[in-house]
């Protein structure tokens, strides 16, 4: 059986930074946390056909900013979804946060609830650069936080976002913020180039971007620093200590299932009796996900985008992809895709053997451009 996982979506946050476009609003009046607890419930009860009785592994609570939600509110959310759903008896329930007097305080809670992973969305260690990215604390805020984690023996599991190639940043100081990271000696550290997408405020700006060259010389020495004190990379942008993989995001990158819900929440759905793979995406806007039932799209994925989901997921984890798995998760026969496949390892992006797909660095560095070969 295919994994599967539930994703919460709470969108509030108290500002939004300048390079998100993911589905957040800066809080205006008072949110009404209970009573989108409520919404959450009954967003996730009419999931329940298509799941059908599988048993959930992990639950990621992201936004946004979940962590402003109290603690009892939270409390209360995982102690209904755990009355509805079949929980893995060793799930992982992951909250992503932020630097704050409030977290501070919250964070031996945390696991009194039943969350046992902290994702600390920091950016950057960097006053000057928390500025230009209109976040809401600064480095001696995050620092006493991660002194919180690092002085309490039973906060083990957390992990560290880390942006690097922001405007104006040297070399130098994309190095540092890493180094500064792994001081703390986190479970997992995210590390990841900013880019820039549309409709964002940076997106209008003339930013003072690293060249290209710059960049690669970044992720060539942070590789090295991070494998020099024990991350391993099993993704793209992702490195963790031995067995400290996010199960949650390993799961989307498997190609695996998921639930989606709250505002935006996106999900994917395996049916085997019927061979398709449902989408839905949940209504961004609060007033239309209360007036319109939740459901903003529902649809099957056709042959080539499933395809395409496929690799654009599983060729960002750093291993031989198994044949096997494109009909395990996709049904779809692996003739199917033989020139595509072809194509690819003529241009030097992919190699083969019986049993494995591998991407090369090539591949690595023109992933976009691999891809397309499957559009």
């Amino acid at each position: 059986m295919i994994p599967i996982s539930l994703y919460i979506h709470i969108p509030w946050c108290t500002k939004k930074c300048p390079f998100c476009d993911f589905n957040s609003y800066t809080i205006k009046t008072k949110i009404e946390e209970k009573k989108y607890i409520d919404l959450l419930i009954q967003d996730l009860k009419q999931e329940l056909p298509l799941i059908k009785n599988r048993k959930i592994h992990s639950i990621f609570i992201g936004g946004g900013t979940p962590s402003l939600f109290t603690i009892n509110n939270l409390k209360k959310l995982i102690k209904k979804i755990k009355t509805i759903l079949l929980i893995n008896y060793k799930i992982e329930i992951t909250i992503e946060s932020y630097p704050s007097e409030k977290e501070k305080k919250k964070i031996l809670q945390y696991q009194k609830i039943g969350i046992n992973r902290i994702s600390l969305g920091i950016q950057t260690f960097n006053n000057k650069y928390i500025k230009k990215l209109n976040r809401n604390y600064l480095e001696k805020d995050i620092i006493q936080l991660l002194n919180t984690f690092k002085n309490k023996k039973k906060i083990y599991n957390f992990n560290i976002d880390i942006m690097h190639s922001l405007p104006d940043q040297s070399i130098q100081e994309a190095i540092l913020d890493l180094k500064k990271a792994i001081s703390f000696q986190p479970t997992h550290i995210s590390w990841y180039e900013l880019t820039i997408e549309p409709n964002t405020p940076f997106y209008y700006k003339k930013l003072n971007i690293l060249s290209e060259k710059n960049k690669l010389k970044i992720i060539r020495q942070g590789n090295k620093i991070l494998k020099k004190n024990g991350y391993i990379q099993y993704e793209i942008s992702s490195y963790c200590k031995k067995k400290y993989q996010c199960k949650h995001n390993v799961n989307y990158w498997n190609f695996g299932d998921y639930i989606g819900i709250g505002c935006g929440a996106h999900g994917k759905i395996t049916d085997k009796i019927n061979n398709s793979i449902i989408r839905t995406i949940k209504h961004k806007h609060i007033r239309d996900y209360i007036n319109d039932n939740f459901l903003q799209k529902k649809y099957v994925l056709d042959t080539k985008e499933i395809i395409l989901e496929f690799f654009m997921n599983k060729l960002r984890l750093k291993r031989p992809l198994l044949k096997k798995d494109l009909y395990n998760f996709t049904g779809i026969n692996k003739k199917f895709i033989q020139k595509n496949i072809s194509k690819c390892i003529q241009k030097g992006y992919l190699t083969e053997d019986n049993k494995y797909w591998k991407i090369t660095k090539k591949g690595e560095l023109f992933l976009n451009s691999l891809l397309e070969i499957f559009c």
